[in-house]
């Protein structure tokens, strides 16, 4: 067992438009004295990867469907967001007075489209919305080639948003893209510490490394958009974060 030693990469700047975001973790990585290696992992907050590649969408301009007035008549929500959630999701799957839970275009489950007001707009502007990056995985290899071409390291980049679960409360750090780890690591067929052969278990390992790096990073006002991590105990492969999707005819909260 080798030891897993996450540390917050601080001091990063408030990531505008067009930031090249790999950049920016080089030189972050070097204020901080961390020396990137090869089998490294960089986790980063959803905020400054939409940031950086400009997913601001302002409600004022906006024009809400038919289907968007309905469903904001029932989720009691203002119904150009509730445009703006149905333009980033393939399907609605649960709603009621505060709350709109639908299946994001890129095949994840989680409220509001995973759209986000918090941490947002520097001028506390009641009007900017951030939407999840159009490919979070594509996002994530960007970041990574980047990181390869001009520090010369094979690293792991996962990129992670605050999720809801059906079954218990409070939010959680998850996957929403990777490249360079997988998402879903298979222990099928390998032995217990008893000799019992595994039979069904599929460890969520980029969800797992995503609830870890969220607590470094804290929620509010702590200012900590990136997380370095090494140790990592499973070998790195190519991965997409579709691997951590359940199918539809195995999911039984639909």
């Amino acid at each position: 067992m080798t030891q897993l030693v996450l540390t917050p990469i601080t001091g990063l700047p408030d990531i505008l438009p067009g930031d090249s975001l790999g950049q920016c973790l080089l030189t972050g990585l070097e204020n901080a004295g961390i020396a990137l290696a090869d089998g490294d992992i960089l986790v980063l907050a959803q905020k400054i990867v939409s940031k950086a590649e400009n997913r601001f969408r302002k409600l004022s301009e906006v024009s809400p469907s038919a289907e968007a007035e309905e469903i904001a008549r029932i989720t009691e929500k203002d119904p150009r967001f509730i445009q703006l959630v149905l333009e980033e999701s393939s399907e609605v799957l649960r709603m009621r007075p505060g709350t709109i839970i639908t299946e994001h275009k890129n095949g994840f489950v989680c409220a509001n489209a995973g759209i986000d007001h918090s941490n947002v707009s520097r001028d506390g502007s009641e009007d900017v919305y951030l939407l999840l990056p159009e490919n979070a995985d594509f996002s994530a290899q960007r970041i990574r080639d980047y990181i390869k071409s001009v520090a010369g390291v094979n690293t792991g980049i996962v990129i992670i948003d605050s999720h809801g679960r059906a079954w218990r409360n409070g939010t959680v750090g998850v996957c929403i893209g990777l490249a360079g780890i997988p998402g879903l690591v298979d222990l099928r067929g390998e032995k217990d510490m008893y000799g019992y052969t595994l039979r069904v278990t599929m460890v969520a390992a980029a969800d797992e490394l995503a609830g870890a790096a969220s607590l470094v990073m804290g929620e509010a006002a702590e200012r900590v958009p990136a997380v370095h991590v090494r140790g990592f105990p499973f070998p790195l492969r190519e991965g997409e974060q579709s691997e951590l999707h359940r199918p539809k005819e195995l999911d039984m909260f639909r």
